[in-house]
């Protein structure tokens, strides 16, 4: 039997035994971890999910943390200020040996899911919620709704943050992702480090563009103003 799986956005085919190097996973070596995104399931009796098998899962066992192969990014910008840059770069892998298959009862397995090592922490559900502002006492003069509603103005401008667009290929589109992510501001994407790079291309899914474009080179001369 072998199953068709999901995982860091890349589809594998795998049997029962198999080696997989898959995008880092936050498990360390000799973890059991599962995969419960199952495309299809090959045998006797082929099943295609729809677009996920429910119940369906492959088990696996991590080897080792890996690295991939060096790629070199080269940028080059030709403008009145143009720059060149050469930087290389090492994916970080999972090594899996592939322990088991299951059709059904993977919700009642007992083994971890598998999660990316850049993944959030998911939201407690009894977290509490956060406490309402007191209302505000009525203001005995004309002019008191004005001064209240000044700060309001304020803190709506400081949450906005820089404009993105002018950022190389960046529009408004893109930018409203990049606010979705978090990233708000000339000065984060100018600090980012390798890993956060290879964590945004994976989000936004354009792998390499950060590069490409020269974004944190940008970001850096825009910082300084």
């Amino acid at each position: 039997m072998f199953a068709v799986m999901k995982t860091g956005g890349k589809q594998y085919k795998v049997q029962s035994g198999d080696l997989l190097r898959v995008e880092k996973l936050a498990a360390d070596a000799g973890e059991k971890v599962q995969f419960n995104e199952i495309l299809m399931l090959g045998g006797d009796k082929p099943v295609v999910g729809a677009p996920m098998i429910d119940g369906a899962a492959v088990q696996a066992e991590v080897v080792d943390q890996v690295k991939g192969d060096k790629v070199i990014h080269f940028v080059k910008r030709r403008r009145k200020h143009g720059s060149q840059r050469t930087k290389g770069h090492r994916q970080q892998l999972t090594l899996l040996r592939i322990t088991e298959i299951l059709e059904k009862g993977a919700e009642k397995s007992g083994v971890k899911a598998a999660m990316g090592a850049g993944s959030a922490p998911a939201v407690a559900a009894d977290a509490k919620p956060a406490k309402k502002a007191a209302p505000a006492k009525k203001a005995d003069k004309a002019e008191a709704p004005e001064k209240a509603a000044a700060p309001k103005k304020a803190a709506k401008a400081d949450a906005a943050g820089d404009d993105l667009k002018q950022l190389s290929g960046v529009g408004p589109a893109l930018e409203k992702k990049l606010h979705e992510n978090g990233v708000t501001t000339f000065a984060q994407i100018a600090a980012w480090t390798d890993a956060d790079v290879a964590d945004m291309d994976e989000k936004l899914s354009f792998k390499g563009r950060i590069e490409r474009e020269g974004w944190i080179d940008q970001a850096k001369d825009l910082t300084k103003g």
